[in-house]
This record gives C-alpha cells, sequence and structure tokens, in this order.
C-alpha cells in the first residue's frame, strides 16, 4: 500500500486542500473577523463548493462512508457543540461537514493555504504570547454563543487534548462559560485496526497519516446527542455543567471518565532534570489544587509569598485550622483531603513546607531547580545556608510524590568534604560587601547539577525501586494516598 495507495491518496488529499484555498481566500476578503455578516447567497454557494471538495479529500483518504446519527441543532438552538472524544487530527471532519467555527492557535492563520481554509470558518483565536488572551476567548465565545444564531456554531473539544479515547478526561470550562444550551456530540472510529489515535506518546502525526492511508476503508461515526439545557445552579458553576454534559458523553460512548485533565499531562510528561515516577501521587494532589482554585495566572508571585511565610514558621507543625489560615481559605472536604496528604504522622499536623514543594511542581512542572532552589530557602539553617541529608530526602521525596526515598548517595555526591551539610548556590563573604554566614566546607548542590546534568539517572533513581516501573506502589506514606484497589483501579 506504501508505493500503490498511499501516494495515490496523498496526492489526491494535497490537490483537494490547494483546490479549495482559491475558493475560501476569495470568501473571506472583506469579510470582518468580528463584526456578524449576513451569508450572503454567492457564499452560500462557496460553502457547498468547500464542504464537496472536503468531502472528497476525506473519501480518498478512505473515509468511505460517514455514519451520522441524531440531529444537528440550528444555530438559534444550541450556539456551541461539544465534541468528544478528542484523539486525532482526523477529528477536523465534523469541522469541514459543517463549516462550523473552532477555537485554534493565532499562529495557524499565517501557515500557508491551511491558515487560509481556517480564516475561512471565522475561528476564535487564542494567542500564547498574549497574557490576557485566556479571558479575551471566553469573552468571545459568549459573544457569540449570546448572539441568537447570527453566527456560526463554535465546535470544542472541551478535553483540550488528544487521548486515547478509553475515557473521558475533565473537560475545560471555556464552552460552558456562556450558560447557554449546548449539544453533545460523540464521534467514534470502530476499526478494528486502530491508525487514528495521536496522542503523548506512540506514532506521531505523519506515521499516523501514513498508516490511515494505506488503509482500504477508515470507519467513522458522529452522534449528534439531544440539546442539553443548563439547570440554574450549572449556569451559576460551570465546572458542574461540564461535569454532566461530559457524564452525558461518556454513557453514549460506554467508557468511564477520569478526573484527570490536560494539565495532568503535562504534570506527568513534564522533561525536568527530575522525572516523575509512575506511582507519583502528585497527580491527585493536583486535582485538589484544581478544585480548591488554587493555581492562577499570578502562581509564581503566590508561590514566593507562600515560600517565605513556609520559611518563618521554620519546620514548625500546622494544624488543619492553621493550614486553611495559611492558604486564606475556608475549611472543606477538599482542603481535608489536601491536608491527609501531608499528615504522615497522622498526628493532625503538618509542615507546610511540604506543601509549598508540591505546589511549586504542580504550577511549574519542568522547572526542577527552581522548585529544589525554593525549598533549600525554606529548610536551610539560619546561620549557615545548609541542608542536611534528612532534609534533602524530605524535600525530594515530596518534589517526586513518593513516600520513600533513599538520597545517601546522590547527598554524599554532592558533599565531597564530607561536611554532613550541603547549600543550593556557594557563597563568597570575600566578594560581597556585608559579610554572609556560609559554611567553607558545605558544597552547592546547583554547582553540582550543573556539573552532572543527568544526576538524578546517576545517582537517585538506581537507589529506589519503583521508578520507570509498570507496577504502582500501594503503600500509604506522608505524602501519597492510601488508595484502595478500587481508587487505584480508576487511576490507572
Amino acid at each position: 500500500m506504501t508505493v500503490t495507495l498511499f501516494p495515490i491518496r496523498l496526492f489526491i488529499a494535497a490537490f483537494m486542500m490547494l483546490l479549495a484555498w482559491p475558493f475560501a481566500f476569495i470568501a473571506s476578503v472583506g469579510r470582518s473577523e468580528t463584526a456578524v455578516e449576513p451569508q450572503c447567497l454567492w457564499r452560500k454557494l462557496v460553502d457547498v463548493v468547500l464542504k464537496t471538495i472536503m468531502r472528497v479529500m476525506w473519501f480518498a483518504g478512505g473515509f468511505h462512508w460517514i455514519s451520522i446519527k441524531g440531529r444537528r441543532a440550528l444555530p438559534a438552538e444550541a450556539s456551541i457543540l461539544t465534541l468528544g472524544p478528542h484523539s486525532s487530527y482526523f477529528d477536523a471532519m465534523p469541522v469541514t461537514m459543517t463549516m462550523a467555527s473552532i477555537v485554534m492557535k493565532a499562529e495557524s492563520k499565517d501557515i500557508p493555504v491551511w491558515g487560509t481554509l481556517i480564516k475561512y470558518i471565522r475561528p476564535v483565536f487564542v494567542s500564547r504570547s498574549d497574557q490576557d488572551s485566556r479571558r479575551k476567548t471566553v469573552e468571545e465565545i459568549k459573544r457569540r454563543a449570546h448572539s441568537g444564531g447570527a453566527w456560526p456554531q463554535i465546535m470544542i473539544f472541551p478535553e483540550g487534548t488528544c487521548t486515547n479515547r478509553s475515557c473521558l478526561i475533565t473537560f475545560k470550562p471555556g464552552a460552558f462559560i456562556p450558560a447557554v444550551p449546548v449539544q453533545p456530540v460523540v464521534i467514534r472510529y470502530p476499526n478494528k485496526l486502530d491508525t487514528i489515535t495521536w496522542t503523548w506518546q506512540g506514532p506521531g502525526a505523519f506515521k499516523i497519516l501514513w498508516l490511515t492511508l494505506c488503509q482500504l476503508h477508515n470507519e467513522f461515526e458522529i452522534e449528534y446527542l439531544p440539546i442539553y439545557s443548563p439547570s440554574e445552579e450549572e449556569k451559576k458553576n460551570p465546572a458542574l455543567f461540564a461535569h454532566n454534559v461530559r457524564r452525558l458523553m461518556a454513557k453514549a460512548l460506554q467508557v468511564p471518565v477520569t478526573d484527570y485533565s490536560f494539565e495532568d499531562c503535562q504534570l506527568a510528561m513534564a522533561e525536568g532534570q527530575i522525572r516523575l515516577p509512575v506511582d507519583t501521587c502528585l497527580l491527585e494532589f493536583a486535582k485538589l489544587v484544581r478544585s480548591l482554585g488554587l493555581k492562577r495566572a499570578n502562581s509564581e508571585k503566590l508561590l514566593q509569598d507562600y515560600g517565605k511565610r513556609a520559611a518563618k514558621l521554620q519546620g514548625q507543625r500546622l494544624s488543619l485550622e492553621d493550614f486553611a489560615q495559611f492558604l486564606d481559605l475556608p475549611v472543606s472536604d477538599e482542603l481535608r483531603h489536601m491536608f491527609a496528604l501531608f499528615d504522615e504522622n497522622e498526628d493532625h499536623s503538618m509542615d507546610v513546607r511540604e506543601f509549598v514543594i508540591a505546589f511549586s511542581v504542580v504550577c511549574r512542572p519542568a522547572k526542577t531547580l527552581d522548585t529544589i532552589r525554593l525549598a533549600f530557602q525554606m529548610f536551610e539553617a539560619e546561620e549557615d545556608g545548609a541542608i542536611t541529608e534528612n532534609e534533602l530526602m524530605c524535600i525530594l521525596r515530596t518534589a517526586l510524590g513518593v513516600g520513600e526515598l533513599k538520597v545517601g548517595r546522590l547527598f554524599r555526591a554532592v558533599d565531597e568534604e564530607d561536611s554532613g551539610k550541603i547549600t543550593f548556590v556557594c557563597c563568597f563573604p570575600a566578594l560581597t560587601l556585608v559579610p554572609l554566614p556560609c559554611p567553607v566546607l558545605a558544597e552547592s548542590f546547583r554547582e553540582f547539577a550543573d556539573q552532572h546534568p543527568d544526576f538524578a539517572e546517576q545517582y537517585l533513581y538506581s537507589d529506589n525501586a519503583g521508578f520507570g516501573s509498570s507496577s504502582p506502589s500501594h503503600a500509604a506514606n506522608g505524602f501519597c494516598a492510601d488508595f484502595s484497589p478500587s481508587e487505584q483501579k480508576k487511576l490507572d
């Protein structure tokens, strides 16, 4: 198929894209991206032409028959269509079939040919360079959603990332903040051989395209579920609205739901100098952070504030009420659950420094050394700015979300002078205006990390079982929750 069917299909698909470009370009000239304009007759004809061209392209790719179930709502009935599960770039088929708007990166409109086709459907653009982009995107979705059907419908994949279709992950609230009726739409690829799925791990984009075009026939199903109108409570609570729509879609797909999200994928796959083990409990902690609304746009500033306040406590253990006061939050079930994660002695107390370390990892998962620097600032002794081996173990154990961790070999590798203490950075009193208390023999962790960028692989992972293992540990500990078998099955 690689030397016969694949090149023919690839040529036809590319030709159809080029054929669609002039129609999309002419129809986009002079049209406002912000104001509603009536769809005149000739633009309606362009819609029909583009849909036909796109259908021929999909047909050439092996999607000979597309099964459609249910009735698509009119824009005046439901201005937002929520699609799931999102598993591939082939999910663009419903968009080309309806010419509905989508939410896309602003950079996409600059891509030759493809960018012109994207601009034709008048998407809601998200700019990564604009720090206020998220708010503007939500406001634009609300403006269109409340237009009474004047704007084209918006198709949104609320999962926010591609998954393997085995479950539905947490929905982002953007599609539900406008508090208007939505139409859930489920999509299926019932092929015996899955060449469609494009996720964090697995075949790349071109390999997926190659394998799919080599199949004689590719099946695709789209089902429009009944319109879902939010209750008064759901209008006030977008997260509840999203949760209930997700549950409805999962029932139609006959798949389970999981409370993990796109941010959890980023956390689990982050490529810092220390990677998370497979049995980390930071994912459970991240869920609680989201539910408590702690992760905000100014998380960096919040982290520094937490770090300074935690350092002043000097390891003083806090009660649940003290912890609530530290976070300026009321006592709730979520807060109790988070407190229990750090109550390692089960004496109803916790070291808030451990919370700050875990929060730092969740907020900036790829910035390993920034988290360790913050931890050193909270744990270091006032007289010499150094920490001991036990304190390093506590820092790294919390940063990795594990119960037990051996750091002796790593500590000794840093502490070459065998002083029993290490600092994060070396300080040189002779070069400063004010003499700084600094242990002459204490070694610098930062200098060691710079000289040994793979220090975790060399000195940490080899001494600790479970790193890279596929079987998670169920041992209860001071940070990991003691998951029951049924709860662990949900996590898996």
